[in-house]
């Protein structure tokens, strides 16, 4: 009986190596193909979620696969600590094993920071944009006539076809009109890794969050 105990120990314990083995691999091929597909110099952080590990392998099926991709700029666009997580992750072992293309998430989730330099940035010329985390502000000059105009007025965030749109309301000390020349896009569309489409938005202490996702996504070597 001792015998078995001890060796139901070190059978034990041989697993556990070799399930945290196999995951460190399986990691390293899935950060090496997320890097590829998001067009990286630099391998990201990715971690498998999810014990045991190899009843996952052998299934060939990863509910959750998180990563870290950092700074990184898109079209002119600098996007503050890009996280992602890839659901429903098809790797057959064969496939990872022999670094062949068949591998793909059901769908992919990445979550970003413009920081307020970078709305700043695209902001029209004159107004400087602040914010307390929970909303942004719009403050400067605009010309009414000939005259240059002070102001102050809220910014409403939404998606556009063509990025993330901050329009002017409430404005203050200017006629209503003049919000128009404090309305501005930042230009996202085509430009997210994985051809993910903004899904939304939200003022945070940095700056301004999104939210993006696609589907069917292949992650290839």
């Amino acid at each position: 009986m001792r015998k078995l105990i001890i060796f139901l120990i070190v059978l034990v314990v041989l697993l556990a190596v070799v399930d945290r083995v196999a995951v460190a691999g399986v990691q390293r091929d899935l950060a090496n193909r997320i890097g590829a597909a998001a067009h990286l110099d630099s391998t990201p952080t990715v971690t498998i979620e999810g014990i045991p590990f190899l009843t996952q392998a052998v299934s060939g099926r990863y509910p959750e696969v998180r990563f870290n991709l950092g700074t990184l700029t898109y079209g002119g666009v600098p996007v503050k600590n890009l996280q992602g997580v890839a659901y429903d992750v098809t790797a057959p072992l064969a496939d990872v094993l022999q670094n062949r293309a068949n591998v793909r998430a059901g769908r992919l989730t990445v979550r970003g920071t413009l920081t307020r330099a970078t709305i700043d940035k695209y902001a029209p010329q004159g107004v400087k944009i602040s914010g307390n985390g929970q909303r942004l502000v719009a403050s400067g000059e605009v010309t009414v006539g000939v005259s240059k105009v002070k102001f102050n007025a809220e910014l409403r965030v939404q998606i556009t076809d063509g990025g993330i749109k901050l329009q002017a309301e409430k404005i203050e000390g200017v006629p209503a009109a003049v919000a128009q020349f404090v309305t501005y896009t930042i230009p996202f569309k085509g430009k997210l890794p994985f051809d993910v489409k903004v899904t939304g938005v939200k003022s945070v202490a940095d700056g301004l969050e999104f939210a993006a996702e696609a589907s069917d996504v292949p992650l290839r070597g």
